[in-house]
């Protein structure tokens, strides 16, 4: 059985207020990193295949975790979230929130780029397309692929799994950790999901304070 493990980046830059500033790990996001590369080390576990987002918190993630030189791939970035919002309140007058307000805002985000009311740099149908191509591409008997990448991208691979609709997703992708592991297993009757938002090499009590979503 082959095994697609999916991974959020580390804690990136939460007090930005565009992509640009937001796309850099924290010192809190490098640490995290190297604890889960520390945690794959004391598991033995091995990979086929290192993939990682274009962007620099998924290649400073994957430098943490011990794997300098991953396979790029640009269909595992996230969404434009920032522009997605600034749509949200040009086109309906829903404003941006504070970090408070994120889990109501993020459905009603889904929900709108679903039904084509807003756009950012791409459509929803886009984005999906691109995120279930990469899965598609590395299902693969008996192979073992790590994926770094984003929380949107990953609840995307889940709805796509579950057959979830965008608020179902939206709800999927909130509770999503920074350096969470989820596992999808190739089996002979598909992709199934086999874990969930895992975090392992935070569960020590000194490390309760590194349980981040932002």
């Amino acid at each position: 059985m082959g095994t697609i493990t999916l991974i959020r980046h580390g804690q990136a830059n939460s007090s930005a207020d565009n992509e640009e500033e937001y796309d850099r790990l924290s010192d809190l996001g490098h640490r995290q990193s190297r604890w889960l590369g520390e945690w794959f080390e004391t598991q033995s576990e091995r990979f086929d295949l290192v993939l990682s987002g274009s962007l620099r918190r998924h290649k400073e993630t994957a430098m943490g975790l011990g794997f300098d030189t991953p396979v790029i791939d640009p269909r595992l970035n996230e969404m434009d979230y920032f522009n997605l919002g600034r749509a949200m309140e040009i086109n309906l007058g829903v404003p941006m929130p504070k970090s408070d307000g994120f889990a109501e805002h993020l459905p009603k985000v889904m929900e709108a780029w679903h039904r084509a009311e807003i756009q950012g740099n791409e459509t929803f149908a886009t984005f999906e397309n691109r995120v279930v191509n990469v899965l598609q591409e590395a299902i693969q008997p008996g192979r073992h692929v790590l994926c770094i990448t984003s929380g949107g991208v990953i609840s995307m691979i889940l709805r796509h799994l579950l057959e979830l609709d965008p608020r179902k997703m939206a709800h999927i992708a909130l509770p999503i950790f920074n350096t969470s592991i989820h596992r999808v297993h190739v089996s002979p009757v598909g992709p199934l999901l086999a874990g969930y938002n895992a975090v392992p090499h935070l569960e020590a009590a000194d490390r309760a304070f590194a349980l981040t979503h932002f």
